[in-house]
This record gives structure tokens, sequence and C-alpha cells, in this order.
């Protein structure tokens, strides 16, 4: 197996603080709320004898009391081949030895009406058969709500625009609709939630550009999210608000097994299971036609959130 290319190796320690940015600050709001739950720091690495080499850090805490489940992950790993997930829109790279690194996170809260997010900044490269190696930077956030507001969207949407603003004036809009594009339940026709940015192929800025976006993307994550958390977490809910969340994440299940490439990519890279999967919520539900009262939260939300909007009035 090949040894991690010098462009892996200037990302890999600016991946690392930044999680361990996100995870002290996760902790810092569970140490206030006074649950006295830590967050697991479990480092990892693949065995020689495995198709995928490479080591991660995994970070998880569960059974919080304001994040039920919430994982953050950092890996960094070598394959022998490119998994068909990664090559859709770069056929010629297919079975091309690859390198991939990235940070990727998922938070769970307890409380209904603090929503779900997800986060992932990362860079490939690929050796094809002929020619110069290559590289590219994917990534972005979306936020998953149970119960909508609108200047929580706007919050979040606004703090997108600023982490793409240096990068060009195009660039939100266009990973705006890519994300909406993206993180679609095609089989119902359906948003996951509010939406964000997202981008993937990213090779048009150089290297030194992506890792910059990148950069930009990731410490702009804790601004776009925490005041969300901090406004919402102390909300009194009950048992319709719970039910609501759990049929509501088991839309985010689908997703994330049925369509998700990350999650395919790790999968059949044959990456480290438990860490792939750490963006499973601890509890969901399913219901046979679930119908909501007209008028109601929940049917709010699916007439007005999850659907593909323009959150900043820009028409």
């Amino acid at each position: 197996m090949s040894q991690p290319n010098a462009s892996a190796q200037q990302v890999r320690p600016w991946l690392i603080a930044l999680q361990k940015t996100i995870v002290d600050a996760l902790q810092h709001i569970e140490d206030q709320a006074g649950s006295g739950v830590q967050f697991v720091r479990e480092p990892w690495q693949k065995s020689a004898d495995e198709p995928l080499q490479g080591d991660g850090i995994t970070c998880i805490i569960e059974g919080g009391q304001v994040f039920e489940r919430a994982g953050c992950g950092f890996s960094h790993v070598r394959g022998a081949a490119l998994p068909p997930s990664a090559t859709q829109k770069r056929p010629e790279l297919a079975g091309a030895p690859f390198e991939a690194l990235g940070v990727s996170l998922v938070f769970h809260p307890r409380n209904p009406y603090v929503p779900t997010v997800h986060m992932n900044v990362r860079m490939l490269s690929a050796q094809p058969a002929q020619g110069q190696a290559v590289s590219w930077f994917g990534g972005g956030m979306d936020l998953t709500p149970y119960y909508a507001y609108e200047e929580d969207a706007q919050h979040f949407h606004r703090v997108c625009q600023a982490s793409l603003a240096p990068f060009g004036a195009d660039k939100y809009p266009r990973f705006k609709a890519w994300c909406d594009d993206y993180f679609c339940l095609k089989h119902r026709a359906e948003q996951r939630g509010i939406g964000g940015i997202f981008y993937d192929d990213l090779s048009e800025l150089g290297f030194d550009g992506g890792f910059a976006l990148m950069q930009s993307v990731g410490e702009h994550f804790l601004q776009a999210y925490l005041p969300i958390v901090e406004r919402r977490m102390h909300q009194p809910w009950g048992e319709r608000e719970r039910a609501f969340q759990l049929y509501r994440r088991g839309r985010y299940v689908e997703f994330n097994l049925v369509f998700d490439r990350g999650t395919h990519f790790g999968l059949q890279s044959g990456g480290r299971t438990e860490s792939i999967l750490l963006s499973m919520p601890p509890l969901a539900s399913w219901a046979y036609q679930q119908r909501f009262e007209p008028g109601s939260p929940e049917a709010e939300l699916t007439q007005k959130f999850l659907v593909r909007r323009d959150w900043l009035g820009q028409g």
C-alpha cells in the first residue's frame, strides 16, 4: 500500500484539530446541562491484513442531557481501488488506488425542538493507471429540524453563505442547490431537511483553494449550529413531540442507508463499520401512511420547511 501523499499530510492535522474543537464545544454544552456524560474518544487503526489501510479517531456521546447521540469521526484511509460510489462522475478512476481523509459528524439531540445536524469535510486523491495523481474536495453541512422555525433556517443558511463568500458569489447558490438535490428522499419525493450547502468532486480551485474552502466550511459549523441549540434546548416537550421526532428520524435512516454516498463509500471500501454508522440515531420509528392534522406543527414541517426554498430572500 502506498504511503500518505504530501497533500494529505498537510490536511490531516487540520482535520484532527477541527474534530477536537467541535467535540470540546459539545462537551461544554453537556457539562453546562449537568448530564455527567462524557464523549468517548476511540482511536483505531486498520490491521495490515485488511484491504483498507489507515487510522482514525471516533468520538461519540450517548445518553446525554442535550444530545441523545452525537458522533464526530476523523478517518484517514488508503485503498487499492476506488469503490463504485466514488467514481460515478469520474469513471476514468475506476479501480485506481486512492487515499481519503475527512471529518464527518451527525448530532441527534434529545429535545425534539433542537434539529439534527450533519457536517462533513473531506479530501480524496487517486492515482490513475496513466497520468498524474488527482485530488479533489467535498463536504458541506445541512440541518434537519423536527419542529422548524424560520429564524433558525435563515440563520443556518446565512452562516453557510458566509463560509463560501470568500470563494465567489456563485458558490452559495450553486452549493445550496446541490444540497437540495442531494439530500432528497427520491422514493418519497421529499427533502430530508431544510438543506444547507453541499459540494463534491471540487478541483476547480486547485489544492490551495479547495483546502481553504474546506477550512472555511468546517470553521463556520459551530457558528451555524450552536446558537440554534442554545435557543431551543430548554423548550418543554412531551410524548407527542417525541413520537414525531422518532418518526422523522426514520426518514433520516432511510436516506443514510439508501442514498448517502459517504455511507456507501465506507462500506464498499471495507471501512470501519461502527464509525461509518455513527450517523444512525439511537431510536427511530416508522408508521404506515402517517397523516397529520392540517394546520398542526407536524403538518407545517412538511408543507413549509421540507421543500426547496430561498431561505435568504434573494429571489
